[in-house]
């Protein structure tokens, strides 16, 4: 997850998020990251990526979810079972949440999105 190279001070990472802010992109993080990040947080307490992420979320827009997005993870998660592809359901719904808004996901889990049709990934790792 980039956050977590974000949070860790990973260089490749770290210096995309000002050349993407100097072309005026917006970050938002889907509801269903934040709530990730933050289970993760609290299951393995780091105090140095708690404060990191408490600084990105300050820079970021929280999203919000609306059944739009429910509908179209419905639909994606039908393509995928007709195409035999497994997805996390959690992947789904941050698919969908972006697709649905149209926004590109950044993203360094490329294998897990690939198989979703029409979802604009970017991977900062790259």
């Amino acid at each position: 997850m980039l956050l977590i190279h974000l949070m860790s001070g990973t260089q490749s990472v770290v210096k995309n998020p000002e050349k993407a802010k100097a072309s005026e992109a917006r970050f938002i993080i889907p509801p269903f990251v934040d709530y990730e990040v933050r289970r993760g947080l609290m299951i393995n307490p780091f105090p140095k990526r708690m404060k990191a992420y408490d600084t990105i979320g300050s820079n970021c827009t929280l999203g919000e979810t609306a059944r739009d997005e429910w509908v179209r993870a419905a639909k994606i998660y039908l393509e995928l079972y007709t195409k035999r592809f497994t997805v996390k359901d959690a992947d789904i719904l941050i698919a969908a949440f972006c697709m649905e808004n149209g926004y590109a996901l950044v993203t360094a889990n490329i294998k897990d999105f690939e198989n979703i049709d029409g979802l604009q990934l970017v991977n900062w790792l790259e």
